[in-house]
């Protein structure tokens, strides 16, 4: 096989691992209860088709083209077309609201967008209609709407059978492209609320793909390597670790039904990696031990003398009877635990967010290797990943990806320099000067690196919530919303490594004084809090709030705040901005208790 350092860009690596594929499976999907493939040949011919039916429809080198799809081959299919049109790809969360879209559209500058759905074009359309660029629009399923205005609709299906081409005549096409030119756009949230794009280049992605593939390969052997995707392809992490990385394998890639089917998905596809999310890490702990808990005494004594073991095994404390019980467990539990993740797993990589060390004690123990990576979009998006041959640290993120220089700033911020760093925002000069300074990136991440090379985060210097499934949350932009309703004078939001958002409120005391005036209620600060109708009020200022927000960035639950933030209270500094360190140690318990039951 080529090696990934040779290659010029994604499209060249994608045709060279499809020839090298021929007939095997590449891209699978499950309809009609059974599993489905498409060989590398059989993908290669669409890719090349629908480049050429993107290049019919106005389709130029260089213009961004969103793409709003659920997982599915589609998605690779048309990521790859687009850029071996020599366009570039603007990847876009399905979830997003109409304002997103509208902002995505009108930032990039897209020329054209693919969406799979009616139900998604919904939401796309009216966003669409606003702009005065976009004006092709591209149905994966039939999209069920009739031309609108200027904007032309086509069906992706009839752009591939239209325009029959030679996968090696986009090949030779492509190699026009080089490892500096613009691969994709891919939007993360910013501390001032507007997501910002981040300017992916083709050798970006390729140099994480030859970073990845080192580890696999050196760590583990590299083999006929099995992909389960199901994180979304419009974050930076999946685009490149689950549909990427598997190209540069040669491997297969299955796309998993949903969350709620995912542990039969895995029995099923039996993966040989699988890249996670920590919060999907914690739900498979859970079931794992309610299901031995169920199961009698010696399953039961079974577990807890692993977590015993691993627990001693992590740090570095391991007794004389360990192993013996290693032995027995392997012989009895650890297997049972590997069949239900197929049997073949070499190995789990946890990204996207923090991961809590004993979430990877606990699958190591059980006989999963487990490895934790770090990274962010403005890195494309791996920096480093543990290594057993290093030594796996589960409170470290592992030694940097090969090529990839790191160091730590005289105040602690950890600093990233090589291919795979971004080159900026795009149109925001501003705040690519900020985090891009003589080649280097400044992550706001605070960390130390240790004798073994592993980086350790500390702290985030910059104001961003990361929840457990790695997307970003700009909390200025919420709490600023937030405070705009007539029954809130302050806000902070929390939700870090959380499912979903929650809120800390300060009700405004003129609106408290008129709502007490108009229900005859005690204003009564204790008596208040424990009012229902007073609350409901709060709670339909939010839900004002939360239309216009995405899923991710909805405040699902609430507390109110004791006292409102001063500057006499240390909750807010001289200049009024939240002390969000005072604030979570004053009401961090309440936060995290708002998590349960």
């Amino acid at each position: 096989m080529r090696t990934l350092e040779h290659f010029p860009n994604l499209v060249s690596m994608f045709f060279t691992r499809a020839r090298e594929g021929g007939d095997r499976p590449f891209l699978w999907h499950k309809a009609g209860g059974r599993w489905q493939s498409q060989s590398w040949a059989e993908v290669a011919r669409q890719v090349a088709s629908l480049a050429q039916g993107l290049k019919n429809v106005g389709i130029a080198p260089g213009d961004r083209v969103m793409l709003v799809a659920e997982n599915r081959p589609e998605w690779c299919i048309a990521d790859l077309a687009i850029m071996a049109a020599g366009a570039v790809t603007v990847p876009t969360y399905t979830t997003n609201t109409e304002r997103d879209h509208s902002h995505i559209i009108e930032n990039s500058g897209a020329r054209a967008v693919i969406v799979s759905n009616a139900k998604l074009a919904k939401t796309l359309l009216p966003a669409v209609l606003r702009s005065s660029a976009l004006r092709t629009v591209i149905g994966i399923e039939d999209l069920r709407i009739g031309q609108s205005g200027d904007v032309s609709f086509h069906s992706f299906g009839k752009l591939i059978t239209d325009h029959p081409t030679d996968p090696a005549a986009a090949e030779a096409q492509a190699q026009l492209l080089t490892r500096d030119d613009l691969a994709c756009i891919i939007y993360t949230s910013s501390t001032g609320g507007a997501p910002r794009g981040v300017r992916q280049h083709h050798g970006a992605i390729l140099h994480n793909c030859y970073g990845c593939t080192e580890v696999i390969s050196e760590d583990f052997g590299w083999e006929d390597e099995v992909f389960l995707s199901f994180l979304p392809l419009s974050h930076a992490y999946e685009h490149s670790a689950g549909q990427h990385f598997p190209i540069a394998l040669g491997g297969q890639i299955y796309y998993a039904e949903g969350l709620d089917k995912l542990a039969s998905n895995i029995e099923e596809t039996r993966p040989t990696i699988m890249v996670v999310v920590p919060r999907l890490f914690e739900v498979l702990r859970q079931r794992i031990v309610k299901q031995i808990e169920k199961q009698g005494k010696l399953p039961n004594w079974l577990l807890g003398q692993a977590m015993a073991v691993g627990t001693r095994k992590a740090a570095d404390k391991r007794g004389i009877l360990d192993m013996p019980l290693d032995l027995l467990l392997s012989r009895t539990l650890r297997p049972r635990i590997a069949q239900r993740f197929g049997g073949r797993i070499k190995a789990m990589v946890s990204g996207g967010a923090p991961l809590n060390p004993e979430i990877g004690i606990f699958f190591d123990a059980l006989g999963i290797t487990f490895l934790q990576g770090y990274g962010q979009t403005e890195a494309a998006p791996v920096i480093s990943c543990n290594r057993p041959k290093v030594g796996l640290k589960h409170d470290t993120v592992g030694p940097p990806l090969a090529n990839t220089e790191v160091r730590i700033a005289e105040d602690g911020e950890i600093l990233v320099r090589g291919e795979l760093v971004m080159h900026g925002y795009w149109n925001n000069e501003e705040e690519t000067a900020r985090v891009l300074k003589d080649g280097w990136l400044h992550t706001g991440d605070i960390g130390v690196i240790d004798a073994k090379g592993r980086i350790k985060i500390t702290d985030r210097k910059k104001d961003l919530i990361i929840n457990d499934k790695g997307d970003n949350v700009a909390p200025q932009k919420v709490e600023g919303m937030l405070t705009l309703q007539s029954e809130i004078l302050q806000a902070m939001i929390a939700g870090d490594r959380k499912p979903y958002m929650v809120a800390v409120l300060v009700p405004d005391p003129e609106w408290t004084q008129e709502f007490c005036a108009k229900t005859g209620v005690n204003c009564n600060f204790a008596k208040l809090t424990e009012n229902a109708d007073y609350r409901a009020a709060l709670s339909a200022a939010v839900e004002r709030v939360n239309k216009d927000l995405s899923v991710i960035e909805r405040v699902r639950r609430f507390i109110i705040a004791d006292e409102p933030f001063t500057i006499e209270n240390q909750q807010l500094t001289p200049s009024l901005k939240i002390r969000r360190h005072v604030l979570k140690q004053v009401y961090g318990a309440r936060l995290d208790a708002l998590y349960k039951g």
